[in-house]
């Protein structure tokens, strides 16, 4: 449900409704074994990946190859302490991602389990931990701003993971996203699956498990709440309990803006970049974080922003240009962000209001009003801490899709690997309902 694009401010200019950039989108083990690309699914590509500006001007940014990200950073130390905490990752992209995108497990094979328990060791830390093999502000600018996508305070332990696999990505992969628009991966994955037999019924809303057409399983691509609900007695109290005790976590307010021109930003530089972190220093991106995980609102939010119509011109009219953006608010807030999200943007790219020709907010309650697994405004369908990382969605290692009910199965993000468009959780559910259901 968050791949999706429509022109949500004025004619011509397509937004990504939910998603926008797919750091997984070709890397993933399971949409990379699809080849899309016969349905009409093209990938884009920026110069650069992301870009963090900075207050004196300048942005530091992350490019498609670590050699030259490092010579970005404005310090040789740091530059070497970045290479190597990044490094094993990239080598090992491709191997490593079917471990990490799945649930707890223990690799049989003693080099796979090597591999990961490496990866693990960094990634089980807080991004605060991480930073400070960072002596520069500029390189733990950017690995803060990776950082961030946790939704996490940055003090939590595996607030660092994010950054460790998202610069992961932005080498190996660079970050891309369909051209078109977020919808057109869904539209890709919807041929194929009518190709194969299927049939696509939109706008039915199941409320009642009674519901259902006649079926031997059901995968369930919804928050564990909501299957409590819809399943009713056909699971054990116990286990609705658990479900109902599931924890989500901070929500989002989002802005798509249709702009003339493109953002004037200071670093002219960040014109490269598919992806914008606007927060300034780590620390000050470590201080909105802890804000928003205490249930308050910071002044100066961290901001994620994409452009990608400067590298895709399907998405928009001659001479303008969509703005994607959203920072984290408390689960379920009702504060209106779209001033505090423009003047971070007019911080780094002076003039920037004058180019804004309509803007649209969305609040966390009407994300969640779009689709229910957005629970107060959570984009993730829940915290990804140390306690719900790998006991998505209850306290079970083995086989976290399967319910105590043979026929009933959950496939959301809400089920390892978590949040994410790598279509991971729904491939898992499936193979768990192959041994179980058939």
């Amino acid at each position: 449900g968050g791949s999706r694009s429509a022109e949500l401010t004025l004619p011509g200019f397509v937004h990504d409704v939910c998603s926008s950039i797919h750091t997984f989108g070709r890397t993933s083990p399971f949409l990379a074994g699809l080849d899309l690309e016969r349905h009409g699914l093209r990938w884009v590509e920026a110069p650069a990946a992301v870009g963090h500006p900075l207050d004196d001007g300048s942005a530091v940014m992350a490019r498609g190859d670590i050699a030259t990200t490092v010579r970005g950073l404005g310090s040789a130390a740091d530059g070497e302490a970045y290479r190597r905490l990044l490094e094993p990752v990239v080598d090992a992209w491709e191997p490593l991602l079917p471990d990490i995108l799945a649930p707890f497990h223990i690799p049989l094979q003693p080099w796979r389990a090597m591999r990961l328990a490496r990866f693990g060791l960094h990634a089980i830390q807080s991004a605060t931990s991480l930073a400070r093999r960072f002596r520069g502000e500029r390189a733990r600018a950017l690995f803060g701003g990776a950082a961030a996508h946790s939704i996490l305070s940055l003090t939590e332990p595996f607030s660092g993971a994010a950054g460790l696999v998202l610069l992961g990505a932005a080498h190996a992969d660079r970050w891309p996203f369909p051209e078109g628009g977020a919808g057109r991966l869904t539209d890709a994955l919807a041929a194929e699956l009518v190709s194969l037999g299927g049939t696509i019924r939109p706008g039915v809303r199941i409320e009642r498990f009674e519901q259902l057409p006649d079926h031997r399983v059901a995968l369930f691509d919804v928050v564990p709440r909501r299957l409590a609900s819809i399943a009713g007695e056909r699971l054990p109290t116990g286990y609705r309990r658990a479900l109902e005790r599931y924890r989500h976590g901070a929500g989002v307010f989002k802005l798509d803006l249709a702009i003339d021109g493109a953002i004037p930003w200071r670093a002219p530089e960040l014109a490269d970049a598919g992806t914008v972190h606007l927060g300034g220093t780590f620390e000050e991106i470590a201080r909105s974080e802890a804000l928003v995980a205490a249930g308050r609102l910071p002044d100066r939010p961290f901001v994620l922003l994409t452009q990608t119509s400067l590298f895709d011109r399907t998405r928009a009219p001659e001479g303008g240009n969509t703005v994607w953006a959203y920072c984290h608010v408390p689960n379920g807030s009702d504060a209106d962000m779209t001033e505090a999200i423009l003047a971070q943007i007019e911080r780094f790219a002076p003039g920037f209001r004058e180019r804004i020709l309509a803007t649209v907010a969305t609040s966390p309650a009407q994300l969640e009003a779009y689709n229910p697994n957005n629970a107060g405004g959570d984009i993730v369908a829940g915290r990804h801490d140390l306690g719900q990382l790998f006991t998505r969605p209850t306290r079970k290692f083995i086989d976290p899709y399967a319910t105590p009910n043979r026929s009933i199965f959950l496939c959301s993000a809400a089920t390892p690997p978590g949040g994410g468009v790598h279509g991971m959780n729904g491939y898992h559910a499936a193979r768990s309902a192959l041994r179980r259901g058939f």
